[in-house]
């Protein structure tokens, strides 16, 4: 069993949606094997389906004469960024071909596990640039955990700086939307928001707590590999939307030459 992974290159948000729309519908007739997407988007706020107004800090108007676009959105949780620097991954997965394990009285993933196991993807990606995470309690996403040093007189960092946020939709046990992993982002568009409604937290990126800048290219490579090891599947590279449908659609897919290397029954979770 394969996960078909696509590198899309940078996004405008309303053709990822379009494009998450027509994988989706194929991914539930059996039509494409599960799919993960991904990409950058071009600056843009989303709303989830949990969102509050009132974390976008300025009016549509202000936000667009930054360019920054405004959408509201189907996937769980409140409001977050998504923009250049950023790696966006939507998994196109049907979670009844996951099989649980454990203690679960599910068949097949759950919500629950399948977001843990989007957390834990991060989290290991992460651990191989030396950056060690965490979950949080009652919220969403990979989080920071240097925790405190004082013993080697090194520079202290602080914990729970929000790294990765998650945010899914899912229906009749297909998944959309998914996460996003701050690698070099501007995190000064964050300003512009309540990041997930959570105020006493800061948003961090990779190229932040590393103090340099981060190849953009093997973190896309890094986390599809731990795709394959947490879900359990060998990771097949293909070229384009129109290669995996087998059929033209009007949405472009094809990666820009720095990419090319990286070979009611809805539920909304973040």
């Amino acid at each position: 069993m394969v996960i078909a992974v696509i590198q899309l290159g940078s996004v405008d948000y309303a053709t990822g949606l379009r494009l998450q729309g027509e994988l989706v519908a194929a991914r539930k007739e059996n039509h494409i094997p599960d799919t993960l997407l991904l990409l950058e988007h071009k600056p843009v706020i989303t709303l989830g389906r949990n969102g509050k107004e009132d974390n976008v800090l300025l009016s549509r108007e202000l936000l667009e004469a930054k360019g920054v676009e405004l959408f509201e959105t189907d996937r769980g949780g409140d409001v977050t960024f998504h923009g250049p620097g950023q790696l966006v991954g939507y998994p196109i997965f049907d979670l009844h071909g996951f099989p649980t394990c454990g203690t679960s009285t599910l068949k097949y993933l759950g919500a629950v596990d399948y977001v843990r196991r989007l957390e834990e993807v991060l989290i290991r990606t992460s651990l191989e640039y030396g950056i060690p995470t965490k979950r949080i309690k009652g919220l969403t996403g990979v989080w920071t955990d240097w925790g405190l040093r004082s013993s080697d007189h090194q520079i202290t960092r602080s914990s729970d700086s929000k790294l990765a946020a998650i945010g899914v939709h899912i229906s009749r046990s297909v998944t959309s939307h998914g996460f996003a992993l701050n690698v070099n982002t501007d995190l000064d568009y964050f300003k512009l928001i309540v990041p997930c409604g959570i105020a006493d937290k800061p948003v961090t990126s990779l190229a932040q707590e590393l103090d340099r800048q981060v190849d953009f290219v093997e973190v896309a490579q890094r986390v599809s590999r731990n795709f394959g090891r947490v879900f359990d599947r060998q990771m097949l590279a293909v070229g384009t939307v129109d290669e995996l449908l087998g059929r033209k659609i009007d949405i472009p897919a094809k990666p820009p030459q720095q990419l090319r290397t990286i070979h009611s029954d809805d539920t909304t979770w973040a």
